[in-house]
């Protein structure tokens, strides 16, 4: 049981906002509602900071609470409005970035690809999503990806296997083969 130390804790903060902001980022898609999880995630994990026993690392128990949050961020926002894609910042929106060699339809063309695939990997069965989203945004090995979700290495290939012949089966008339 660790003592109540808030220097600690502002310290754990500072080492893991980027991690926590971009895994729920992951999960969201929209600038604003990732800063409002990652700030939930943070005052939650202050207030169980005494309980955190160590059996994990710190991003490891992060992660958990991240993808908790997240997912019961989108189960009650499905529960309250209808999900409309069109509203979705693009990535390049959402991190400020232009790329000023590219026309306006060059943009919009790829503004449309990237919301269609935001679409799909939304529509992965939830564990299949939860991996792939540690896998391909996070950059996380499966080991580690296993000790977040619960489950074996084997369980974890499975998954992303599985993620990655739906994502290509429903983006293959979109984007082509990746």
């Amino acid at each position: 049981m660790k003592q109540h130390n808030t220097s600690e804790f502002e310290q754990v903060v500072k080492n893991h906002h980027l991690l926590v902001f971009r895994t729920a980022m992951g999960f969201i898609h929209v600038r604003e509602e990732a800063e409002d999880i990652t700030q939930d995630v943070f005052i939650r994990a202050y207030r169980s900071w005494e309980n955190f026993r160590g059996d994990s690392s710190i991003s490891t128990w992060l992660y958990r609470i991240t993808v908790n949050v997240s997912l019961n961020y989108i189960a009650q926002k499905k529960r309250n409005i209808i999900f409309q894609y069109g509203q979705i910042d693009t990535l390049k929106q959402l991190f400020d970035r232009q790329d000023k060699q590219k026309t306006p339809l060059q943009n919009l063309e790829d503004s449309d690809r990237e919301r269609i695939i935001q679409k799909a990997i939304d529509g992965l069965p939830e564990k299949q999503r939860v991996a792939f989203i540690f896998s391909r945004y996070e950059d996380l090995p499966q080991k580690e990806i296993a000790a977040i979700m619960e489950i074996s290495e084997g369980a974890v290939e499975q998954l992303l296997q599985r993620a990655k012949t739906k994502l290509q089966k429903s983006l293959k008339k979109f984007v082509g083969n990746f």
